[in-house]
């Protein structure tokens, strides 16, 4: 009896012990979660799924395979793996018929059926960046900054261009006046070189003399009727004309001398006949940060090489066309593109400073061009440097002309899913020969839209208060799948509709968060899905509705992770003082366990969403969470103004004024804490990390009374020392818009702190310097603040790494909160 009441006695500690949660535990080492799979990616014949895992808890991962129709992943060997990760970037034809992919520098060709594989070159040489053109019989790549094409019928390789670091060539005047606009359709255009060809007997006069008209009747009638004969046709003729755009090139090849700018985008067209490409010019005066490093091996203090701040002299852009067969250079004239000098609204609130400035064209970036396949028209997506502005606009390539498609115009900055903040990354392709598709919060929300070139027509293809998250057209084109938050703003799906908008399905069912990876024949998806106290795990199912589900991976949590309840925090909407809704997660305390105090988490970056149905990307604070629940905390995780997932509008809450309405939703969150939920308006504190430590900072010397304790880490605490691209966007700059900084910074508040601070920061933080901290350190002692404490951590970047520097901090914020709270 004694040995049974024992045996018990220890198994009741041992449950208990694997239900206390503490900081020791919780921040260390992030393997004793367990391992989720990721870098998920298809084999070419679609029949293997590969990705990176560490079911045996090694040091790092590794890579395994699955088989459709097999009962458990394999371990991929190394040679394998290096191949795939190679494969995983490679190129399809327009048939998905071959691949080609880059391995070692060097190229290589598969056939998808078979898998044979052709080696392309080897050379000493890099070669990248391969795709085909010219109806898929050509293979362009770049090697050293120039253009070179290989031949999938003949293995013939030509150089196509020769770009030099010699003085920058001279350029052509654009010819206006002919072309119709965009392209190179019809005409001269198109019938001089590369692989469309468009002289001879079927692109020429069916009345000319010479052989005779009636055997040139003949043959074009032949051709009419057989569609074999066309096609053998069009195939010689399209060597034909490449190899005589390219003729001599060993001797006669156009040197491009490019002086000292930086060669971007460098591409063909379809036919051969065009090469584009940018020239950037860097700023001649910018100077960078540079970021301390204390604790080295050498024992000396080194200065790792840091960033520009925001408001730094940017470079210039310039955008070329190529043409082979004139053998001259145009640059692209930005001049006449609709809404180039207008000015942002901002300047109002500065009539003085503005009254006599000088209109001028403001600097923009152009990204593409986007071919269609034939090479008949091309498009381009052309940003402004301001981020006011996106154009998509109709480029002919013979003329350099633009024309105008589509302005989005956004006084605070264009962003969004499918958008992207600098014409890189954007959703952009061609349905078809004439209907290309592209992404717009024209809407308010990010939607996906189509553009007929030839009747002008524009069409929403999706409607709705919802965000289209990721989007690929099908092999026939026939068909979008979509990965939308349109059932709830933290709830993902994967869709298929046709490509008019029609016939809707939806083929995901759980409720979590998806990353989605359609295998190359659109049959199978393998993605990863995760749910709120669910790690991610990795699943197969075929790419339709109904089908069933097979789990692949199971080791997301180890038996360690689960034997603790972890909680899962209710999602809410409350009211924000303007009426908007917000959401919110919240994490009660058991019945019993409540001490009326509360803590507002604060997520980072601003644009991020923290609010939804699947794991988070902040693990770490979402166990520490659960800590402060069971310690009787009730906590509040707000996706405040500025918050991903929920359109234009909220995404843009916070333009010229950081630590305005998101800090209002957090102060409004602090409220319905004592509304509803019995908190005693004394014993409330917050905390967060980058944007969620600068909202702390704004929090504690603004709103002083709300909010009695927080810690703010690796906090921004003053935006002119940030960084451009992310900065500019929502406050200009400062040298233009100085209310923005001034009303947006912390440390011009700093003498309102009247409750608790703690500041945590890495030292060698290269995204937010460890200067800031110093900053206010600086400023707060001159204040004679003595109500707040610094923790500096001398190996630590913006994203910490160390379990002892995560378990070093979130002590001191438990501490904090224990100490000012209860």
């Amino acid at each position: 009896m004694k040995i049974r009441l024992l045996s018990i006695l220890l198994l009741a500690t041992t449950v208990v012990s694997a239900q206390t949660l503490t900081v020791e535990k919780i921040m260390k080492d992030a393997r004793w979660i367990g391992t989720s799979p990721s870098g998920v990616s298809w084999s070419p014949d679609s029949k293997t799924v590969y990705f990176s895992w560490n079911p045996e808890g090694k040091i790092s991962d590794s890579i395994y395979s699955f088989t459709v129709g097999a009962t458990e992943p394999q371990k991929a060997n190394y040679l394998e793996v290096q191949k795939i990760n190679a494969i995983n970037n490679g190129v399809y034809n327009n048939g998905y018929t071959q691949m080609v992919y880059t391995y070692r520098g060097d190229l290589f060709l598969v056939d998808s059926k078979s898998g044979k594989t052709t080696r392309i070159t080897q050379t000493e040489e890099i070669e990248s960046n391969p795709r085909f053109v010219g109806k898929d019989e050509w293979i362009v790549y770049t090697r050293n900054q120039n253009l070179f094409g290989w031949n999938t019928k003949t293995g013939i390789t030509l150089q196509l261009t020769n770009i030099t670091r010699t003085a920058e060539t001279a350029v052509a005047a654009p010819a206006f006046g002919g072309g119709g606009g965009g392209g190179n359709r019809g005409g001269g255009a198109r019938g001089g070189g590369g692989f469309g060809g468009g002289g001879g007997p079927v692109g020429g006069n069916a009345n000319a003399t010479g052989t005779g008209s009636q055997e040139q009747w003949l043959q074009q009638d032949q051709l009419r009727l057989f569609s074999v004969l066309q096609e053998r046709k069009d195939k010689r003729t399209q060597r034909e004309a490449f190899v005589k755009a390219n003729k001599d090139n060993t001797d006669t090849l156009k040197t491009i001398g490019i002086g000292d700018k930086a060669l971007q985008g460098l591409q063909i067209s379809p036919d051969g006949r065009f090469v584009t490409y940018r020239l950037y010019q860097a700023p001649t005066s910018s100077k960078n940060t540079i970021v301390p490093d204390y604790v080295t091996e050498s024992g000396f203090t080194t200065e790792i090489p840091g960033r520009t701040k925001v408001g730094a002299p940017l470079g210039k852009y310039d955008f070329y066309v190529y043409d082979k067969v004139k053998d001259t250079v145009l640059l692209v004239s930005v001049d006449s593109i609709p809404g180039i000098t207008d000015q942002p609204d901002y300047i109002k609130d500065y009539p003085k400073k503005y009254a006599n400035r000088r209109v001028v064209s403001r600097s923009v970036t152009i990204g593409g061009p986007f071919w269609n396949e034939s090479g008949s028209y091309a498009v381009v997506d052309i940003r402004s440097q301001d981020y006011k502005d996106r154009w998509i606009m109709r480029l002919d390539a013979a003329t350099g002309k633009l024309s105008p498609i589509d302005r989005q115009r956004d006084e605070a900055w264009i962003s969004g899913p499918g958008i992207g903040g600098g014409g890189f990354g954007a959703k952009i392709g061609w349905i078809n020969e004439n209907v290309f598709y592209f992404q717009s919060e024209a809407s308010g929300y990010s939607q996906l839209y189509s553009y007929d070139m030839s009747t002008g027509i524009k069409k929403a293809i999706t409607e709705g208060k919802y965000e289209v998250q990721d989007l690929v057209l099908s092999r026939n084109k026939q068909n979008f799948y979509l990965l939308t938050n349109e059932e709830h703003p933290g709830k993902q799906n994967w869709y298929r509709l046709k490509t008019d908008g029609s016939k809707k399905e939806k083929i995901t069912n759980m409720e979590g968060g998806y990353e989605v990876t359609i295998s190359p024949d659109e049959k199978y998806i393998a993605y990863r899905y995760s749910y709120i106290n669910k790690p991610w795990e990795l699943f197969v199912q075929e790419n339709a509705p109904g089908k069933k589900i097979v789990q692949v991976t199971n080791k997301a949590m180890s038996d360690e992770f689960k034997a603790y309840p972890w909680k899962e925090p209710k999602i809410i909407t409350f009211p924000a003082r303007d009426g908007a809704q917000v959401y919110a997660r919240v994490y009660e305390p058991a019945a019993g366990k409540k001490n009326n105090a509360a803590v507002l988490f604060v997520h980072g970056a601003g644009y991020l969403q923290n609010v939804h149905y699947w794991w988070s990307s902040y693990f770490r604070e979402y166990m520490f969470n659960n800590l402060l629940a069971d310690q009787g905390y009730t906590v509040l995780d707000i996706d405040y103004r500025a918050s991903s997932g929920y359109g234009r509008d909220w995404r843009t809450g916070i333009y010229r004024f950081m630590g305005g309405k998101d800090l209002d939703d957090n102060v409004d969150g602090a409220k319905l804490l004592v509304d509803k939920y019995g908190i005693d308006p004394g014993k409330i504190g917050l905390y967060g990390g980058s944007y969620g430590g600068f909202i702390t900072l704004m929090a504690l010397f603004t709103t002083p009374d709300v909010f009695k304790a927080g810690a703010a880490l690796r906090p921004v605490t003053d935006w002119a020392n940030y960084n451009h691209g992310y900065t500019a966007n929502i406050l200009n700059e400062p040298f233009t818009d100085s209310i923005s900084y001034a009303r947006s910074s912390p440390i011009n508040f700093a003498a309102g702190l009247k409750n608790h601070l703690l500041i945590c920061h890495g030292m060698v933080d290269v995204n937010v310097n460890f200067q800031d901290a110093v900053k206010l350190t600086q400023k707060l002692i001159e204040l004679g603040k003595d109500n707040w404490d610094i923790a500096p951590y001398p190996v630590e970047d913006h994203g910490f790494v160390e379990p002892s520097s995560w378990t070093d901090e979130y002590k001191r914020i438990l501490k904090l909160f224990n100490t000012w709270l209860k």
